[in-house]
């Protein structure tokens, strides 16, 4: 069974991958981004006080953001994570007791996987989502590749997603896409340049909407 909040996810077409230094700055980049018309944001557990960090995003936007954590490496971080308010949980690997704890509350499981091992893995625990990572080291022609004998699975790569590949990271089987740097450049987090990465928001959802009107 699809979980229901696949379809937003699917929607949203690009989900933010936020990683920031400390609380404050966490939450001028989701503005930002929500400025920009992103509407799926991952707040990584590499953030001080992400559990803080999601509940505050909660609070601001209420069901405006499809509201997800990253980087969960712990039962414990699953349940702070779900407690403030976090409806997808991703992985970057598969932890058996980690995927336990997810599907327990509930929420849309993203797990991370790069090589037919792991995917077949994931395959058969049933997770909703195979994030395929890193990106990066295969491209979309490794995604492409595996979606041949896993064609039933559900792929958003992160890593090496930018605005002037995003298109062939659909047309390789991709339901969406996560982006963290590029979208989110730490030059732009350091020098608190939070109208660039607003800039860089509408470059990739422009990009987005490119991809699918040439998609049909």
């Amino acid at each position: 069974m699809t979980h229901p909040l696949l379809s937003r996810i699917v929607e949203a077409g690009v989900n933010a991958t936020l990683r920031a230094p400390d609380e404050s700055t966490a939450i001028s980049i989701v503005d930002a981004l929500v400025k920009g018309g992103i509407t799926a944001i991952e707040v990584t557990y590499t953030t001080p006080g992400a559990g803080e960090v999601i509940a505050a995003v909660r609070s601001r936007f209420g069901t405006e953001v499809v509201l997800g954590a990253g980087t969960v490496t712990t039962e414990a971080q699953v349940s702070e994570a779900h407690a403030a308010g976090a409806e997808f949980l991703v992985s970057p690997g598969f932890d058996a007791e980690v995927v336990d704890a997810i599907e327990r509350t509930g929420a849309l499981s993203m797990i991370g996987a790069f090589t037919a091992t792991e995917v077949q893995g994931l395959a058969k625990r049933g997770v909703d989502v195979v994030k395929f990572f890193p990106g990066s080291l295969g491209g979309a022609p490794a995604l492409r590749a595996l979606r041949g004998p896993f064609p039933n699975l559900t792929y958003i790569p992160t890593g090496g997603v930018s605005a002037s590949n995003l298109g062939e990271w659909l047309a390789s089987g991709a339901v969406a896409v996560g982006a963290g740097s590029e979208l989110i450049p730490a030059a732009a987090v350091s020098g608190r340049d939070f109208d660039a990465i607003t800039d860089k928001a509408q470059e990739f959802l422009a990009a987005l909407g490119d991809a699918r009107r040439q998609a049909g």
